[in-house]
């Protein structure tokens, strides 16, 4: 049993804000109900500038929903510019705090803001959250710049610290040593140019390519997709163009491009060739 503290627990009960505005000045989604957490947040802004009102509508557990309710009481009267200063710390610390297992939630809120803000300035249409710097974790899609920023901002020094507050490295693992060198620099205790370099990829045959490219479905995409019940197949390749087949959970979902593009191809351009197109097998009529 999670320890919330009282005013989670209000908020959880009572939550604040609850649904969406007409019209806002900014939206911003984040997360899916695929992965267990889906956050949508709206804004208005007054005559003044400031926010006039905010709500939210949102899937998630006890922390999801008294983070985000925490959020839209918090940037109330702000200016934007005051709004984006708000940290996942500071809404963790207006909750009296959070579990450390739950940290997540609030740092979902603060994208959520953030992606808000960036559509009322025009920088999108606050449903996709552009990708900064090169991901470390391809399970979950975050970051180098995402895992830094948390770690500094939240003075993180473990692995699973990191896990607890962006779900980076809480798949296959395989981005655990990434993510320590990434501590280790932003506490100091490793500079940056003494972080080893990626080893250069030797130009394959076609049988060591496609040989590759099942071991890489094995080990780092198939394990990504059965945690959501849904699993790949590989049905060709041709030169640079490989052809899979979505099975399960991943055949009928809706983000199933967004998946192939950041689950499939993105590892097999890393551990593979970065010169690899990854398409989905043709449906018949």
């Amino acid at each position: 049993m999670w320890d919330y503290s009282e005013k989670v627990v209000d908020h959880f009960l009572n939550p604040r804000n609850v649904g969406e505005i007409d019209e806002p000045d900014g939206v911003g989604e984040v997360g899916s109900l695929a992965c267990g957490d889906a956050l949508k947040f709206t804004f208005k802004l007054g005559p003044d500038g400031r926010v006039a009102d905010a709500k939210f509508k949102t899937f998630g557990c006890a922390s999801a929903i008294a983070s985000s309710s925490a959020l839209t009481e918090m940037i109330k009267g702000m200016t934007l510019d005051e709004a984006e200063k708000v940290t996942n710390r500071d809404i963790a610390e207006f909750l009296g705090g959070l579990p450390e297992q739950k940290m997540h939630c609030s740092v979902m809120g603060r994208e959520a803001l953030e992606l808000a803000i960036a559509n009322y300035r025009g920088e999108g249409d606050g449903t996709k959250r552009e990708l900064e710097g090169d991901v470390v974790c391809h399970c979950f899609g975050v970051t180098r710049n995402d895992i830094e920023r948390v770690v500094r901002e939240n003075k993180l020094t473990k692995i699973e610290e990191v896990t607890h507050y962006i779900k980076a490295g809480g798949g296959c693992e395989n981005c655990h040593e990434g993510i320590q060198a990434i501590i280790d620099e932003v506490s100091g205790a490793r500079r940056p140019d003494e972080a080893r370099a990626p080893e250069p990829k030797k130009k394959l045959t076609n049988v060591q390519k496609i040989r590759l490219i099942e071991e890489t479905i094995e080990r780092e995409i198939r394990p990504r997709l059965r945690n959501d019940g849904g699993d790949v197949e590989l049905i060709d390749v041709e030169g640079n163009r490989v052809v899979v087949g979505m099975r399960g959970n991943c055949a009928n979902c809706k983000t199933a491009q967004f998946t192939i593009k950041e689950t499939v191809e993105k590892p097999l351009r890393e551990f593979v060739s970065d010169e690899l197109v990854v398409v989905q097998e043709e449906c018949e009529s």
